[in-house]
This record gives structure tokens, C-alpha cells and sequence, in this order.
């Protein structure tokens, strides 16, 4: 088995690993992740930045990005796979008959390509409130603009500069790029 790395972070597999999905109890992630770790297990456990509301107050948290699931790093030839069904916080590995089944490959490697310098999952590509963005694609396309609001859902609110004003335009983040 592979060693994480200092930080936490989950290194690059190697050899003939591929990620598996395990699905664990309710609200367990962190501590199943910890757990697997503890064993020398590969994992990666996707966190995004989520607003949660209590007593009125509201408070930046981290969450699952996949709620109830992360990834397991696995040689099924060479690990002892079995185990982690076994492992606190774990519900099951995610099976097809009696052989987990592959995350197929390039998904966790896309997930891990947007984790920034915190260690969240960032969906906006680096865009800030503020900024100046252009419209890549709509009906809107090449018009200018000013990133007024982002959302967990990928979709943005930005005020366009259309015919000597500014108008709110709700799109999807994807249709964006910094100006």
C-alpha cells in the first residue's frame, strides 16, 4: 500500500491502482476517510465550501462533494480490499457481484485537478466577485461584464454591460472566462 502524503493529500496512484468508490454511513465520510488512512489505504475525499444556517446564524463549512461516498486508491491483486468493507464508517466499497467495481478513469484525476491551495473542490475556476468576465457562449456571447454572485450550482449572476447599463443576467458558470 501507498503512504499519503505529508499534507494529507492523497498522492498519484501508481502501477495498476485505479479508484474504487466506497460508500459509507451517514455523516461519516471524514472519520471513514481518517480510518482508511490509519490502515494505509490511497483516499480521497472531495470537500467543497457549503453555507449552513443555524439558529440564524450562518457559517462557512466543509462538506462532501459526494455525499455518503469517497475514493479508494486499490490494487485488488496485491491489497487487502476486503477490509474496508470491515473499516468504521464504511457502508460497503461499491460492488458489481462479488469484485468492486472501477471509478472509471480520468474522474478523480479531473476532481483533483480542481482542489486549490485549502484543499476544496472549486467549481468556479478561480473566478471572483468582482472580477470582469466575459460571456463565452448564449445569446449573450462576447458581452462584458462584472461577476456579481456565484452559487454551488455552477450557475453565476453577473451584471452585463448592455446598452449604457448594467443588467443582471443569471448563466451558467461555465459559460464565463476572466476578461
Amino acid at each position: 500500500m501507498q503512504a499519503p502524503s505529508r499534507d494529507g493529500s492523497s498522492p498519484a496512484l501508481t502501477g495498476e491502482r485505479r479508484w474504487y468508490a466506497v460508500q459509507t454511513r451517514a455523516y461519516c465520510e471524514v472519520g471513514a476517510d481518517q480510518q482508511l488512512r490509519r490502515q494505509g489505504f490511497v483516499c480521497f475525499l472531495p470537500q467543497v465550501a457549503k453555507t449552513v444556517r443555524h439558529a440564524r446564524k450562518l457559517r462557512t463549512v466543509r462538506a462532501p462533494f459526494f455525499p455518503g461516498y469517497l475514493f479508494v486508491g486499490l490494487d485488488l491483486a496485491f491489497d487487502r480490499w476486503r477490509s474496508v468493507n470491515g473499516t468504521f464508517g464504511v457502508a460497503r466499497l461499491v460492488m458489481v457481484g462479488d469484485r468492486p467495481i472501477a471509478v472509471p478513469a480520468g474522474v478523480v484525476e479531473a476532481l483533483r485537478d480542481l482542489i486549490d491551495e485549502t484543499g476544496l473542490v472549486r467549481l468556479d475556476g478561480g473566478l471572483r466577485i468582482g472580477q470582469k468576465v466575459e460571456v463565452t457562449a448564449g445569446p449573450f456571447a462576447q458581452a462584458l461584464g462584472e461577476l456579481e454572485r456565484l452559487d454551488g450550482a455552477g450557475r453565476v449572476r453577473v451584471l452585463l454591460d448592455i446598452m449604457g447599463g448594467k443588467v443582471p443576467v443569471i448563466i451558467d458558470r461555465a459559460q464565463l472566462r476572466a476578461a
